[in-house]
């Protein structure tokens, strides 16, 4: 889609005269390392977003989850994110190899407030560390190693905005084909519906057995 170029921003100065100055508080906030405050809503998170690039600046975000309390604090500039199965891909990884710059937004489930940490990643197999993301007896191949260099709390409109855990506006998964469906619709075609049944199960059955 084409747009006439006088309403398109194309520099940061042009871009804020669209916006108030930022408040005094939006800039103190954000802190070089992982306070008391930061670590805790990571100790209650299961779920994280992970922003990355690669080296041509080829943009990516892919969310990751796990039992409450799974991103482990290293220290006050270190974070580690077990890496666990999936459908091989690689995107965020190879991102990292090429380019460490990473952005995580940390969501915690009825809060709507989120966590937001940048810094750098690195790809980490130390067993020492593995060991200790265990889940159901099965070690990560890798963790995603974070340095932290900027943590801020982000407020809560987007959440409020969109209602996200609100039970009123939660909206019936059925009312879309199945995610193999859609897959299979965008590819190779999708079989008649008896067979994509059994497929949809197959999936059902290995999440059950691959989720660690």
């Amino acid at each position: 889609m084409q747009f006439d170029p006088a309403h398109l921003i194309t520099d940061e100065a042009t871009l804020r005269t669209h916006f108030e100055a930022t408040h005094d508080l939006a800039v103190k906030k954000c802190l070089p390392h992982l306070s008391s405050h930061a670590r805790e809503f990571i100790a209650r998170s299961p779920f994280l977003c992970i922003g990355t690039q690669n080296r041509d600046g080829r943009a990516d975000v892919s969310p990751r989850g796990d039992p409450v309390g799974f991103v482990r604090v290293l220290d006050d500039r270190t974070l580690a994110i077990p890496d666990r199965p999936g459908n091989n891909r690689l995107d965020t990884l190879v991102n990292i190899l090429s380019n460490p710059n990473v952005g995580l937004l940390f969501v915690v489930p009825g809060f709507e407030d989120t966590l937001r940490v940048n810094g750098q990643a690195r790809l980490v197999t130390d067993p020492a560390l593995l060991q200790t993301m265990a889940v159901q007896d099965r070690v990560p191949k890798l963790a995603i190693v974070v340095t932290v260099q900027e943590v801020f709390m982000h407020c809560a409109k987007a959440f409020r905005r969109s209602r996200l855990w609100d039970p009123a506006a939660q909206q019936n998964r059925r009312e879309m084909p199945s995610l193999v469906k859609i897959i299979l619709d965008e590819t190779t075609g999708a079989p008649p519906e008896d067979e994509m049944r059994k497929l949809d199960e197959g999936l059902e059955e290995a999440y059950r057995k691959t989720l660690y």
